[in-house]
């Protein structure tokens, strides 16, 4: 395992591997996605994972203010979260999903978050793309923040789009499992699930942290013990840790120097657990 580096003004050029786990089966980088990808899968012609979950910048980062913990504050995440303007927003989603798909195998699926902000562009870069869409899930927030304007509805949702490479990939999906973690019913798009709990930012907070819960289910839909699971944009690390619990592979890049720091910590901490057993039932 390498240390975390010192904060970096640029990414490095190529990127540069911050944490490996002792049998290399959690790796994360620091480096920009684009370049990642496009060194990484140069020789895997058909690709090389199973299932990528993927959290782009939102685009949100604009001057506005939001309500957390019962205080204003301003929505300004870094510069990587500001709007270039939507023919530009839209070319960056079609850049990196276009290497997404290099990198998923024939019958792999992608994840993908976003609210109205992003996830048009995005479902319309993956039917350019010749992606198979296969769900779209809404995420239902049980608390979330007010809407301070009273101009809107409160902004209790988010969307999860779920895709495989093509038409013609035949797509992983564990139904049986997930009719039994809905109690014996089919699993509707509709899924309520909280925010992050406070044992995962034990060891610091990141500003578009998603709960382990969420990438968990994620994980279980579609893949199985093993499988090799890619998040182009890591963020603090939480798909590796979802990924490390349920007993699958890892592999992270992020821009962000301190957040793939953050990453790092996590995992190394995910590593050492004893309980590293799947947390819903069924899973074999």
């Amino acid at each position: 395992m390498s240390e975390p580096a010192s904060v970096l003004i640029s990414p490095p050029d190529p990127p540069r591997l911050v944490y490996e786990d002792l049998g290399g089966g959690a790796k994360i980088y620091h480096g920009d996605c684009l370049q990642f990808l496009d060194l990484w899968s140069a020789g895997l012609p058909e690709g090389g994972v199973e299932m990528i979950f993927a959290d782009p910048p939102y685009f949100l980062s604009n001057g506005g203010v939001t309500c957390h913990s019962g205080r204003r504050v301003k929505v300004d995440k870094g510069e990587w979260d500001k709007s270039r303007g939507a023919d530009l927003n839209h070319q960056f989603n079609l850049e990196w999903l276009r290497r997404c798909q290099s990198a998923l195998k024939p019958n792999g699926s992608i994840w993908i978050t976003g609210t109205q902000h992003v996830i048009f562009s995005v479902g319309f870069a993956l039917q350019q793309l010749g992606f198979k869409l296969l769900n779209s899930i809404s995420w239902e927030k049980p608390n979330p923040p007010p809407n301070l304007s009273c101009r809107y509805f409160t902004h209790s949702t988010e969307m999860v789009v779920w895709a495989a490479k093509s038409s013609a990939s035949k797509h992983t999906f564990n139904y049986k499992l997930m009719r039994q973690i809905n109690g014996g019913r089919q699993m509707k798009a509709v899924w309520r699930i909280g925010a992050p709990r406070a044992s995962e930012k034990t060891f610091g907070k990141h500003p578009t942290q998603k709960p382990v819960a969420l990438i968990e289910r994620c994980i279980l839909a579609s893949t199985n013990r093993g499988d090799l699971v890619l998040d182009p944009f890591a963020g603090s690390g939480t798909t590796g840790i979802a990924a490390i619990k349920l007993g699958r592979r890892f592999l992270g890049v992020d821009l962000d120097l301190p957040s793939v720091e953050l990453a790092a910590k996590r995992l190394a901490h995910a590593g050492r657990m004893d309980q590293l057993q799947p947390s819903s039932p069924g899973e074999k």
